[in-house]
């Protein structure tokens, strides 16, 4: 059967609508896919944010009519430096190329996400991976899934047998938050087996989700950027809260996902 978007009303269930969501996510992948390849180069930041734009874009025109049907009264969140609370209500939050600028620079590590929010808890999320073609999803009460199978965060008990990572701190970071992260970073190097540091941080949270990394944490950062994983990694039955151990908001200054048998040495690690 070929995947047709179609319209669905207020009283359609959340995991109908997750399905369509998921569709309309692997629409925008396809479109960001045909773009990827080449290396775009750029000497000034005024040329990044171009073409930065032009792949938000791409998957935007695809994404903001397909969501929109699928719920005409939710508010809309694309900005991918926002973050706070939400006002009440549904809204679409979203991030049309996570990883934007490793997709410029042909690197794989990129993905489309689309988060419904409602009340400012996430209700449901789709992950899609253009170049894998996975799709990861999570409905609260229902699970985590990878391509419809059940995902689950790992065993591990032992942080210096776990394998952990962090996002570095974006430009123009506060430097109190970038110097944080460095800290942050050191403390981990002696503590956990593996440190890895890269962007976008939605992809470390889908791998705590699968049980293939241990934990992840990141100071700052925004709606798109962690609530997807936020949501897969509490389904997939790992601990989110901030680095500190206390619970997490979109209003929190920092995150902590983990596997329930590393979460409180992570804690300990990063408060050093």
């Amino acid at each position: 059967m070929s995947e047709t978007l179609q319209t669905t009303d207020a009283a359609a269930s959340d995991a109908d609508l997750l399905a369509q969501t998921a569709i309309a996510v692997r629409a925008a992948g396809s479109a960001l896919r045909e773009r990827f390849g080449e290396v775009v180069r750029y000497q000034t930041r005024e040329e990044l944010m171009r073409a930065l734009a032009v792949n938000d874009d791409t998957a935007l025109d695809i994404l903001r009519p397909r969501l929109g049907m699928l719920r005409p009264d939710a508010g809309w969140v694309e900005d991918e430096l926002d973050g706070g609370a939400l006002p009440p209500g549904e809204w679409w939050v979203v991030d049309p190329a996570e990883g934007n600028v490793n997709h410029l620079h042909a690197l794989p590590e990129w993905a489309v996400t689309a988060t419904l929010v409602r009340d400012n808890q996430p209700v449901l999320t789709a992950v899609h991976l253009p170049l894998t073609g996975e799709t990861y999803t999570a409905l609260t009460g229902a699970g985590a899934h990878l391509d419809g199978r059940p995902l689950h965060v790992s065993q591990t008990t032992d942080l210096g047998l776990g394998i952990v990572a962090t996002s570095q701190a974006r430009p123009d970071e506060d430097e109190k938050v970038v110097r944080r992260v460095g800290s942050s970073i050191t403390a981990m190097l002696f503590d956990a087996l593996v440190v890895r540091t890269a962007v976008p941080a939605t992809l470390h949270l889908t791998n705590v989700a699968a049980g293939r990394i241990d934990a992840f944490w990141q100071f700052a950062g925004a709606r798109p950027d962690l609530l997807p994983g936020a949501l897969l990694v509490t389904e997939a039955g790992g601990q989110i809260s901030d680095a500190q151990g206390r619970p997490w908001t979109t209003q929190s200054e920092s995150l902590l996902a983990a596997a329930p048998g590393v979460h409180a040495q992570a804690v300990a690690t990063l408060s050093r």
